[in-house]
């Protein structure tokens, strides 16, 4: 078995893409080809995986390791057949930002702050796991009624902007700085397009890096000590009680992610991976585990990497081992983790208007690109009631343990969404629209039935 899953079958005669196909999971291209595919990889993912651990003030090239690490075993898990790269994921900036936040003027976390965020991160990554053993049982059919968009949505809506309060105090760490960050990543946004679009917040910080070192504002010792190979630094996770309420909600993100990213790589191939499904889930969760145990960020599939298999028409696994090495190599460069450990907070400020707000609008952007009907009471009390708990830091806690707002406003878009269907139901209702339904035209279809899949490109 191990044999034939890297058996990649050459398309063509390996130099060009037969017009009117694509190069398959299962197929390659030529080796300097498929490495030049490769690298596209890296620096599709690099601003993601990059930016995430700076933010959270976990060790970078830890983050690196553990990604090309979590990248191999997905591929080897799917047996090769889902394309997919596992980089930083943006929807535990905020449990992690309420476990252990960073101290006014701080860079990075401590090794007992990390410890905890760790526990966190792999607790989901286990939780992550036993849904994708279920889902590869039982199906995935129920998923999609668990989290239809109009709740998808509104959890990663409330995710990224019940983190505004803290880019403020990151901005008011260095308001220059910060600003001149925030204004280099719109200006890179608006003027360029493509591949360096995407890197328009690696690229901003650069910037926001760069006048903070001339006005002396970066520690450049930690970067003069640091060896050029070595091993990063690694911690041991500490599991507590209030790690449960704020980081399981994430588990809810990671579903919709993965659930889409296999959806989309399917129809863009023209092949039906519903089988793979389950055996991705259990290994973005193993990965997240994995990472959580060890010292990494957690993982999840890169929508950015789909960006590139969408240009280049190659989804060849065999690309995803060229990035995944790539990263680990970039992992045992100490030296690149020491520059990434010295940018200031004012720079991360700046990038973090963008970010939070970013991941807020995708929240929105599920709900437009899935047509959700706002008139609907469910759909709209749904995001109202959801959306205020999470942004308003409503809390709840019994003894030891204590549900963070993250987990109280995706748990409060969930039961009101649910509840109001069975109410509903019971009534003879419609449930979208609230009229009776013996009062329903037949060519009367509320736009929220006519929603395609969820999409991949919620929050990384």
């Amino acid at each position: 078995m191990a044999g034939s899953i890297f058996a990649w079958r050459l398309h063509g005669d390996g130099t060009s893409i037969t017009p009117g196909t694509v190069v398959a999971p299962g197929e390659r291209l030529s080796l300097p080809i498929t490495f030049g595919i490769g690298f596209q990889h890296v620096i599709a993912m690099f601003g993601g995986v990059f930016i995430v651990p700076v933010i959270l003030g976990f060790p970078t090239s830890t983050t690196l390791l553990f990604s090309g690490i979590g990248t191999m075993l997905f591929l080897l898990l799917t047996a090769n057949r889902v394309p997919s790269y596992l980089g930083s994921s943006f929807a535990f900036l905020a449990p992690v930002a309420a476990i252990a936040p960073l101290g006014e003027g701080q860079h990075s976390l401590d090794a007992a702050s990390i410890s905890l965020a760790l526990g966190g991160i792999l607790i989901t990554g286990l939780a992550l796991t036993l849904v994708g053993v279920v889902v590869h049982f039982a199906g995935a059919g129920w998923i999609k009624a668990l989290m239809p968009p109009a709740v998808t949505g509104t959890i990663v809506a409330l995710i990224g902007l019940n983190l505004a309060g803290t880019a403020k105090s990151e901005f008011d760490a260095a308001p220059l700085e910060a600003t001149v960050t925030l204004v280099a990543i719109v200006l890179v946004t608006v003027l360029f397009r493509g591949l360096v679009g995407r890197l328009a917040i690696v690229l901003g910080v650069a910037v926001g890096y760069a006048v903070s070192a001339l006005r002396g504002h970066v520690d450049f010792s930690g970067v003069k000590a640091a060896d050029w190979f070595g091993l990063p630094s690694f911690h041991t996770p500490h599991v507590t009680t209030a790690a449960w309420g704020l980081f399981l909600p994430v588990v809810l993100v990671l579903v919709a992610e993965n659930v889409g990213h296999v959806k989309t790589v399917a129809a863009m191939t023209g092949s039906n991976l519903d089988r793979y499904m389950g055996r991705a889930l259990v290994a973005d969760g193993l990965a997240t585990t994995l990472a959580g145990a060890g010292g990494g960020s957690a993982t999840t599939t890169y929508a950015e990497n789909i960006g590139v298999m969408a240009s280049s028409r190659v989804y060849s696994t065999a690309a995803y081992w060229v990035a995944g090495c790539f990263a680990v190599l970039l992992g045992l460069c100490p030296k690149f983790g020491a520059v990434a450990a010295s940018i200031p907070a004012g720079v991360l400020g700046g990038a973090g208007v963008v970010l939070y707000g970013m991941i807020g609008v995708l929240g929105a952007r599920i709900w437009v690109q899935n047509r959700v009907n706002f008139s609907s009471p469910t759909n709209l009390l749904t995001g109202a009631v959801g959306l205020v708990l999470g942004i308003g830091g409503f809390t709840i806690t019994a003894g030891d343990f204590t549900l963070g707002a993250i987990g109280v406003g995706s748990f409060g878009a969930l039961a009101v969404y649910h509840l109001m269907k069975a109410v509903s139901r019971v009534r003879g209702t419609d449930p979208d629209l609230d009229i009776p339904a013996s009062e329903k035209r037949d060519d009367e279809e509320p736009e929220a039935r006519l929603t395609p899949e969820p999409e991949l490109e919620t929050v990384r």
